[in-house]
């Protein structure tokens, strides 16, 4: 495995990649899809336990693995993280033949704010707002495919008020656009979406109204609800510590679903 580190969007945050070892006789099985984690931590700081244990799963699945340690607080703000998460993308598609990246196959992760920060980028990413700010050549900031994980998602009445108050940086007008249930189009990214019912950080009608919006707009999306389980499960391990056998279960859910969209076989 070879580990690189390349500085993204107007702050120059960091963008970590695990690069898959290529081997003299893997052909054409040597350029591989490729998956961006972005952390939770409700854009106050990014969460050790969804970074690396979710990053080793995905390295296990012959996918190149990139972590983005997107700008948190007051640097949060004028849409920072977006644009770094936008221009991840674009890095990756210019080093595709370098890295052994699939650029047709590039996806998005994220959990609690890290699934805010996916999701915006799966619906957002050709905005006129992020667009005035920076070169996109034919979609190629645009996620092929974007896993939200207990995902912020409304500025409404189930708003999660910390992580809209830090991205939006308290402006109105910023906080409507980042309200994602409000920003479905037919041009969105497909979407992978799980919660638990329970979750009483991030109430569950977050993924809920992107889901009917989803459906309005016939955008393909897979939708997973379980009974119980508290916000930042992550893998849902003891390795996290936070074990819980039932929502494990999203690991494999989303792993295939992924895998099937990619046409993607180990």
């Amino acid at each position: 495995m070879k580990i690189i580190q390349i500085a993204v969007g107007p702050n120059q945050v960091p963008l970590t990649g695990y690069l898959q070892d290529i081997t003299g006789d893997g052909g054409i099985r040597n350029i591989r899809p490729t998956i961006v984690i972005c952390p939770g931590g409700g854009y106050r700081f990014r969460s050790e336990r969804e970074r690396d244990p979710v990053a080793l799963h995905f390295l296990s699945m012959s996918y190149n693995v990139f972590i983005l340690d997107y700008s948190v607080q007051e640097a949060a703000k004028d849409l920072n993280p977006l644009l770094e998460a936008s221009d991840a993308l674009i890095k990756i598609r210019e080093h595709a033949f370098e890295w052994m990246c699939d650029p047709t196959r590039i996806a998005i992760m994220g959990f609690s704010a890290g699934g805010h920060l996916a999701a915006s980028l799966a619906l957002l990413h050709k905005h006129p707002m992020l667009a005035a700010k920076q070169k996109i050549v034919d979609e190629n900031n645009k996620p092929d495919a974007a896993i939200l994980c207990y995902p912020v998602i409304t500025g409404g009445k189930y708003a999660h008020e910390e992580s809209l108050d830090w991205v939006s940086g308290k402006e109105a007008s910023m906080r409507s656009l980042l309200s994602l249930e409000n920003q479905v189009t037919k041009d969105a990214s497909p979407l992978f979406i799980w919660h638990t019912v329970t979750d009483e950080s991030v109430p569950v009608e977050n993924s809920l109204q992107l889901a009917v919006n989803l459906q309005k707009a016939k955008v393909p999306y897979e939708l997973h609800l379980f009974e119980s389980g508290d916000h930042g499960l992550s893998m849902c391990t003891e390795e996290v510590g936070t074990p819980h056998e039932a929502c494990r279960q999203w690991v494999a859910l989303a792993s295939n679903w992924l895998n099937n969209r990619f046409t993607h076989t180990l």
